[in-house]
Parts: C-alpha cells; structure tokens; sequence
C-alpha cells in the first residue's frame, strides 16, 4: 500500500482548504480594505502555515481516533486504508466545487460526514462513536453563537469607549496599550502553554517564557502602533493596522484547526503502512503529514484564494476596520479554544458568526446584513454533512468492487 497517492490526496484537500478558508482569515480585512488581496496571500501564508505546524495535531488526533471505532478494523485494516482514501476524494472533490462558487463551506462538516459515509458502508452504524459525533455536532451548533456574541460584546465596548466618543482619535491613541494587551492575551493564554510544552527553554521555567513572550510581543506591537499613530489620518485607517495583526491571529487559529481536515485521514494510512496497532490514546500525527498540509493549504490560497474572500468580506454586510478587527478577535479565540481542547469546528462558522454580530450592532441602512448570502451559505453547511457521507459512501462501494 503506496503512501504517495494518499499524500497526493491530502496534499489536493488542503489546497482546497486553503482556496476556500482563506476567507476565514483574510476576508474581513480585505473586504474593509485593511490589506490588499496579494498581502492578504502573503501574510495568511506564513501563519496559515505556522499554526498548522505548531498547533494542529489534536484536532488530527480527534478525527483520526475518536471519531470511529478503530478496533471494528482490525481485522481488515486495507478497508480502512481504502475507506480513508475514499475520504479525502470527497472531501477535496467537495471543496473544489464550493470554492468555484465562491462558497464558503464547512470543511469539517465534509470530513466528519466522509468518514460517516465510508465506515457505515464498511462495517455499519457501531463503527461510528456516536458521543464523539454529538459533541462534535453540539460544538458546531455552538460555535458562531460563541463567535458572533463575543464579536458583539467587542464592538459594542469600542463604540462605546472609542468609536463614538466625541475625541475619538485622542481616545484610540490612550486605549492602544489595551488593545495591544488584550490580543495578546488572549493568543498567549490559549496558544502558548501548548507550544512551550512542546518547545522548552532550556534553564527557563515555561510560565516565565510565556509570560516574557506576550509581554515582548505587547510591548512591541504598543511601540509600532503608538510610532504609526498620526491625528491627521482617520479613525478607521488607524484602526487598520490592528485588524491586520487580528487577521494574523485567524489565520494561525484556521491552520491550527483545519488541517486536521486534511492530515487525520493521511496520519491514519501512515500508521496502517508501518504496521503500527491504531490505539486511540497512542496515536501520534506525524510532523511530515502536518507539514504536508500546511503547504497545501499555503498553495491553495495562493492560487484559488480569492472567489470566496469576496463573499464573507464584502458580501454579507459592508465592514469597516474598527467592524473587521472586532469580527477577526472573536473568530480567532473561539477556533483557538477549540484547538486547544482537539473539536475540529468550522472557521466559517466562526467568522460567519462574527459577521453577523457586527451587522446586529451596526443596524444602519448603509450596512445592511444581506440575508440572500446567508441564506446560500446555510444552505451549502446544511448539505455539505449528508452530501459528502453520500459520496464516501459511494466511492467506497466503488473501490471495494474494483480492489476485489
């Protein structure tokens, strides 16, 4: 069993993840003019790229482990290699006509339905962990109400402290210290006491390095918006340059979640070639595979990226800067906290969410939320679960007559 087909499908997956999702991290900024398209590209890349690598492996365990019931497999496990094959064509298929139409999908609705699909077929309904599902299931149903409350909390509070103040430029320049504290914060509190666990100092305690880290990185960020400030530009191009490092943050959250879309079914074939035993608790994604989809998902945005920025940036409700960077806080911290704890949760879910609280808020004819968009998108996340079980299935029955 050759593993350069199954890499050559995962490779193809994250690129129509990166095609599709980069969206997620960059459509807001794009849509309110912050950075342009090609920066966009360039700077979604790098940390796209960066959470993947460092960030991504528990929501790959969680899809490779504790979604299906490995022990139903062992006696057969070239089903299972065939059933995951038949996982990622779906799942890359599947996002490929999506990102054509400018749609943004939930890729783990696409993953999660696909292994659904395959394992019904190969052994039936008990292959499944049902609790597993319906966590997963509940935390999607949670996800941009999570998002979308937080962004509304976030905007409302800069209104009402900044935006709507009658000096509101000399109010942004005293609140950058808190800003700046604030992202930081929350990024250090989620992110770092899991990469300085992998990654220690030598002679330096990990709650010192981690501390030292948000507060370089805080005071850094302070100096360069407090350099950049001038009281002749106005209040929404200075609220720019924030939305770019909360797009920043996105990014990271997208790749530390949504590669495991693209990696658990990959990480699974290499464990059954080495002839390891798939024991949930034992099972360790291997740096390769992750880095695999990272570039995938980096080459995908880069050459596809741009059909579905302009449906979440522009077209569910017009945003400004100070609207993006509200919207970009919300998405990164909850994706975030659902890496940290291994749910593969949407990203477009997410940020679909943040949108839509920043339109509540907004509430003025000139920024109207477009329900005609929202509907579309709905639409394609209520299809996308039964439609790619479907299509696993079916490849599966397919393949099995063939390989017999």
């Amino acid at each position: 069993m050759d593993l350069l087909l199954p890499v050559l499908l995962a490779f193809y997956v994250a690129c129509n993840l990166g095609a599709n999702d980069v969206a997620n991290s960059m459509g807001t900024s794009v849509g309110s003019k912050a950075i342009t398209l090609t920066q966009a590209v360039l700077i979604a890349g790098i940390l796209e790229f960066t959470g993947a690598v460092w960030f991504g492996s528990r929501v790959s365990e969680t899809l490779a482990t504790d979604l299906i019931h490995l022990e139903e497999f062992a006696p057969d496990l070239q089903l299972l290699f065939l059933g995951m094959v038949s996982v990622l064509l779906t799942c890359g298929l599947w996002l490929q006509i999506a990102t054509s139409f400018g749609l943004p999908v939930a890729s783990s609705h696409a993953i999660v339905g696909a292994i659904a699909g395959f394992s019904g077929v190969a052994i039936g309904p008990e292959a499944m962990d049902w609790s597993t599902l319906g966590r997963i299931s509940l935390v999607w149903v949670i996800t941009p109400v999570v998002s979308g409350s937080l962004a509304m909390v976030f905007y409302h509070r800069l209104k009402a402290w900044i935006l709507d103040h009658p000096q509101s430029q000399l109010r942004l320049q005293e609140w950058i210290p808190w800003i700046c504290t604030g992202l930081f914060s929350i990024f250090g509190a989620i992110v770092l006491p899991t990469l300085f666990a992998n990654c220690s100092i030598p002679h330096l305690p990990n709650h010192t390095a981690m501390i030292g880290t948000a507060a370089l990185g805080t005071l850094g960020l302070t100096a360069l918006s407090w350099h950049q400030f001038s009281s002749e530009k106005p209040l929404e191009r200075l609220f720019a340059q924030f939305q770019v490092i909360s797009a920043c943050f996105v990014a990271f959250a997208h790749g530390s979640n949504d590669v495991g879309n693209a990696i658990a079914p990959l990480a699974v074939i290499s464990q059954i070639r080495q002839g390891d035993m798939l024991i949930a608790g034992n099972f360790q994604v291997p740096l390769w595979s992750l880095i695999v989809g990272a570039i995938g998902i980096v080459f995908g945005l880069a050459i596809w990226g741009k059909n579905v920025i302009s449906t979440v940036g522009e077209n569910i409700t017009p945003l400004k800067p100070s609207g993006g960077f509200c919207a970009e806080v919300a998405t990164a911290t909850t994706i975030l906290l659902a890496s940290r704890f291994g749910f593969p949760v949407s990203t477009s879910h997410a940020l679909v969410g943040a949108v839509v609280g920043i339109g509540i808020i907004q509430r003025s004819p000139s920024s109207p939320l477009k329900f005609k968009t929202l509907k579309e998108i709905g639409l394609v996340w209520a299809i996308t679960l039964p439609l790619t079980a479907s299509i696993s299935a079916t490849i599966l029955a397919i393949v099995r007559l063939f390989w017999a």
